[in-house]
């Protein structure tokens, strides 16, 4: 049996998807072909991306030195979050990557969120008791020698564009066809499904299963075949976002950088041709030439003749991700913002999860409901801690942050997190018990309420035993790991040494 497979668009998730799918099924299983119209413009600009990446690469056999500068990509141990929770006394914070070694520290952390819950005066800032936060505080990139007896956890930094192009050629040399077409038309079998696409230089396509990558669009499943869209906008405002780019910074950051603006915040992303910069915010609240001009004074560029890129986005996701024929994947399937970079995270998700449904029931729809559940529920945790990061937000100056703190659209599992956070319970406990309330580890959890300083105020009367939960030796002991690893320059200039 060889499956036919059409892919409608490209981009950087239309060829992961392309990539994934012929790893997996293109020996003799699977016949892919990948529809892109030339003349529109993917998205991409400066994009991170979560550890899963590194899976992604390991996964196809790819050593970074092949594609990372290829993509003008650096490293990233994680996320520096600034100005979200002023009043809280907490200017800024690191939540970084969890690495095999944060498994000594991990305790230390988490019993120090919990006696400060009590109202003792103990240190909590998340960037002190997990390696990545020692790391990007120090500028060292997160590659450990040969002798060091941890796996390290991270993520990246690249150009979402030049990464679609690396990936293009990895496909296409695994036997992928690609055809640079624009589809003109859709047609359905007599049961609904889809039959073929019509393009204006490939002709007819036909296939058994279609994934839908054409973007917001979703040509497919919301054109073709009239899946509803599920918009996030009730709790979560932002609608838009302009973008910036200046020179690449000196040293390179190891992180991400996530600041909050009067209606919004902006992200920094670290390339080693340019820095990526971009302000995400609220049209019910601001202007997009209010927020060009903010993110222009910001980054020191208002007198710049730089032009700006503005861009418009929906959240929120399909109904069903998988619908007939057709399985929806990247912005087709829906958007949750660029907060915590999870975009690519649910591409892989999606693909690796749609081969093992699709494997499982001998290549038929019987797992598909099962498929849809899965995906929408996974979407909705990260919808959840996101929500989070606007919610327990501290700022007073404007509407927008009032209106985000004020907003009780929040879910019952998230409601749940928060009420045994504030009533002092077992957090870790209460996610072992129900694993199905978050999507994110314990530990991510405290690093975002212990960063947004979410306690109560300092219990007047302190223990006299809090030296024990101070963990003197705990910096000592992240110091002393910090010095097996190379600064994120050298890893760099090396990894390029080697590339050429």
């Amino acid at each position: 049996m060889s499956l036919r497979i059409a892919i409608i668009g490209g981009g950087t998730a239309g060829w992961m998807a392309a990539n994934l799918l012929a790893h997996r099924w293109g020996a003799g299983k699977a016949q892919i072909t990948l529809v892109e119209a030339p003349e529109i413009a993917t998205i991409g600009v400066g994009e991170g991306s979560t550890p899963t990446l590194k899976r992604f690469f390991e996964v196809l056999g790819i050593a970074e030195e092949e594609w990372m500068p290829a993509c003008c990509a650096t490293y990233k141990a994680g996320i520096r979050f600034q100005g979200w929770s002023p009043a809280s006394g907490v200017a800024q914070y690191s939540h970084p990557f969890l690495t095999q070694l944060d498994l000594h520290t991990e305790e230390a952390f988490t019993l120090n969120c919990g006696n400060r819950r009590l109202g003792l005066d103990v240190p909590t800032a998340p960037g002190d008791f997990l390696l990545g936060g020692v790391l990007a505080a120090r500028g060292k990139a997160p590659l450990a020698p040969a002798h060091f007896p941890f796996r390290m956890e991270y993520g990246y930094h690249f150009d979402a564009a030049l990464l679609g192009r690396f990936l293009r050629d990895c496909a296409t040399a695994g036997g992928v066809t690609h055809h640079q077409a624009k589809v003109q038309d859709i047609i359905r079998d007599d049961l609904g499904a889809i039959a073929a696409v019509m393009t204006d230089r490939a002709g007819r396509i036909e296939a058994d299963y279609f994934v839908d990558c054409t973007g917001f669009a979703a040509l497919l499943m919301r054109g073709a075949l009239d899946v509803p869209f599920v918009s996030f906008r009730s709790n979560m405002f932002n609608d838009a976002a302009v973008v910036l780019p200046t020179p690449a910074a000196a040293p390179v950051p190891v992180e991400t950088t996530a600041t909050a603006l009067s209606h919004g915040w902006a992200w920094s992303i670290p390339l080693t041709n340019r820095n990526g910069n971009g302000y995400v915010f609220s049209t019910d609240f601001l202007t997009a030439d209010a927020a060009e001009q903010e993110l222009r004074a910001t980054l020191g560029m208002l007198d710049s003749p730089v032009e700006a890129r503005h861009l418009s986005f929906h959240t929120g996701q399909l109904a069903r991700h998988w619908e007939q024929n057709c399985l929806a994947v990247g912005l087709a399937q829906g958007f949750v913002e660029p907060l915590e970079a999870t975009a690519l995270h649910l591409v892989l998700n999606t693909v690796d999860l749609f081969m093992d449904h699709l494997e499982r029931g001998n290549f038929t729809p019987q797992y598909r409901d099962a498929f849809n559940a899965v995906i929408t529920d996974r979407v909705e945790r990260v919808r959840d801690y996101i929500v989070a990061h606007y919610k327990l937000n501290t700022r007073d100056d404007s509407d927008y942050w009032h209106a985000n703190r004020d907003n009780d659209l929040l879910s019952d599992p998230l409601l749940h997190i928060l009420d045994t956070w504030f009533r002092r319970g077992d957090l870790a406990a209460l996610l072992a018990r129900q694993p199905g309330l978050s999507h994110f580890t314990s530990a991510s959890w405290n690093c975002l309420l212990a960063g947004y300083g979410a306690f109560p105020p300092l219990a007047e009367a302190q223990r006299e035993d809090v030296d024990f939960y101070r963990s003197r030796d705990l910096a000592r002991f992240l110091d002393g790991c910090s010095l097996n690893f190379p600064s994120h320059g050298d890893a760099l200039a090396q990894m390029k040494k080697v590339a050429a």
